[in-house]
């Protein structure tokens, strides 16, 4: 097959597809009513003055039957009077006009038959329209069903396919992934806060034993301020010396801080 061959096929496929696109079953029905009410509105027309030149011809027809009526009044008006010549006259007037009243009458008849057939044809068309109506109606139905099932299946079908279930086990993975993290980062917050009270017991444990070593120191102290002499030079073992204004110092360091710590506690 040549280029300009498959060119050729190429394009026409391209333009039946337009077509078939173009094609809405809906808008084309609406489109046909639409002519079909036009066609019935010019119908109607054609009927009416069909009405009209039947009424017309009939009109005509009786009045020329009336005047071939008042010439044969006129000719037997004539015979009374002895005129025969008269009466002739009177009845070749008459002839001519009975002559032209058949003629009018079969043109009457022949139109009033017609009018009655165009009739039928406008009351034919009229149901026609209706019966289009009513296919148009199941039609564009039955195209509304056949889309939201085409929709539907092609929603299903892109759902069963491998591609979004793949993406469902990426997702899955990702918030298993995410929720490993969160954990991951609660204990070592739970670590720091660990680390954190536990330097925290440290510092007042090391507090605590500061006054305990000062307040043994401060017994110390005081015992040896109530010893009595006598008992040392009897033999018993004296106290270690004690720094009696280091001891002091290390009280008021204490009653410092001790008052600094109830400072911050009031003041939070």
């Amino acid at each position: 097959m040549g280029l300009f061959s498959r060119l050729g096929t190429l394009i026409r496929s391209n333009i039946n597809e337009l077509i078939n696109k173009a094609e809405d079953p809906e808008k084309m029905l609406n489109q046909v009513l639409v002519d079909m009410k036009q066609q019935l509105i010019e119908a109607k027309k054609q009927v009416a003055v069909a009405i009209a030149d039947e009424k017309r011809i009939k009109k005509q027809w009786e009045q020329e039957a009336a005047k071939a009526s008042e010439w044969e009044k006129k000719a037997m008006l004539a015979i009374r009077a002895g005129d025969d010549t008269l009466a002739r006259a009177a009845l070749a007037r008459k002839a001519d006009h009975d002559e032209v009243a058949g003629q009018l009458k079969d043109q009457w008849e022949a139109q009033k038959t017609s009018v009655e057939n165009l009739k039928g044809a406008l009351r034919g068309l009229d149901n026609k329209i209706e019966e289009a109506k009513r296919k148009r109606n199941l039609l564009v139905s039955r195209q509304k069903r056949a889309e939201a099932q085409r929709t539907i299946n092609e929603t299903l079908s892109s759902i069963n396919s491998t591609s979004a279930f793949d993406t469902f086990d990426r997702m899955s993975d990702r918030v298993t992934q995410l929720e490993a993290e969160a954990e991951a980062t609660s204990e070592i917050g739970a670590l720091a806060e660990s680390s954190l009270e536990s330097q925290f017991k440290a510092l007042e444990a090391s507090s605590v034993d500061d006054q305990l070593e000062a307040l043994k120191r401060k017994m110390a102290l005081t015992a040896g301020k109530t010893e009595d002499p006598r008992q040392i030079g009897a033999g018993k073992a004296a106290a270690p010396p004690v720094d009696q204004a280091a001891a002091e110092l290390k009280d008021a360091e204490l009653d410092a801080q001790l008052e600094e710590l109830k400072k911050k506690l009031s003041s939070s």
